[in-house]
């Protein structure tokens, strides 16, 4: 079971990607630059990240052709009116350097905007040729519905954190139903993953790390997931993740629903170094 590419609404999309968040200046430009040279072609990153303009010169100064590389960004929370979503898209297709944008996703809900204007100005950049696909990050499954049964075009993906402390099987069934691909962010639980025993265990039948582990087990589940790392080794150890396949029993092994490991996770990971 490859799954080195997934397919939703006849599109072929790379499982794998290579996130960017909380990668900034030189730091992004180079892991974003080392991504591609290993292989990676399928860039996360968002307005709100503040490093658009960093993924964008990383691309163009690869060896990478920018329309093998599949590359989504994200509306920030202030730029959801109307005219502020065709206005910021387009800064954001100059900063990334491109002439059209493969994803635009909602970042998260808002409050202020009703999610149909924003879909509306999303689906008119469709049909404008600025971005091919639309999609949401972070909705619950409500809020999924209800954008798909209003927007014009496919939402395309839905992505929300999604590790083995934090499955989202309800979720799964939902876009599998619809054709929504789900696309998994956190997926090392915040770094909770790093020293997980019950991970390493199954990482070691296969000469496998437990990153590699959770990543593998994402990926047989047809989720498409974007860590990030900033080390050529981290980034190259994060993509040697397809020449293995768990058993269905190590899949739920793997599973391991821990709401407050991945917190605590993610509370390491803005502790100072």
């Amino acid at each position: 079971m490859d799954q080195t590419t997934l397919t939703v609404n006849g599109t072929e999309v790379p499982a794998l990607g290579f996130g960017t968040w909380r990668l900034t200046g030189e730091t992004c430009y180079t892991a974003v630059r080392d991504a591609l040279d290993v292989g990676y072609r399928h860039l996360d990153t968002a307005q709100a990240y503040g490093n658009e303009r960093q993924v964008g010169d990383a691309l163009a100064d690869s060896d990478v052709d920018s329309d093998d590389v599949f590359v989504t960004t994200k509306l920030n929370v202030g730029n959801r009116d109307y005219e502020d979503v065709l206005r910021t898209t387009e800064e954001s297709i100059a900063r990334l350097g491109l002439s059209e944008l493969d994803l635009l996703l909602i970042h998260n809900p808002a409050q202020r905007t009703p999610v149909e204007e924003t879909l509306d100005a999303m689906c008119d950049l469709v049909a404008d040729g600025k971005v091919r696909h639309v999609g949401v990050s972070n909705f619950n499954i409500d809020r999924l519905d209800r954008a798909r049964r209003h927007a014009t075009e496919p939402i395309f993906t839905n992505q929300v954190q999604f590790s083995p402390y934090w499955p989202q099987s309800g979720m799964q069934d939902y876009c599998a139903i619809h054709d929504v691909l789900l696309t998994a962010y956190s997926p090392l639980g915040h770094g909770a993953v790093l020293d997980d025993p019950v991970l390493a265990e199954v990482g070691s039948r296969y000469d496998k790390s437990a990153v590699q582990v959770a990543l593998r087990w994402l990926l047989q589940q047809g989720v498409a997931t974007v860590p990030k790392a900033t080390s050529r080794e981290h980034i190259e150890a994060n993509f040697d993740v397809f020449d293995f396949e768990l058993t269905p029993a190590e899949v739920e092994t793997v599973r391991q629903p821990s709401r407050g490991r991945a917190l605590k996770g993610f509370v390491r990971g803005y502790l100072p170094g």
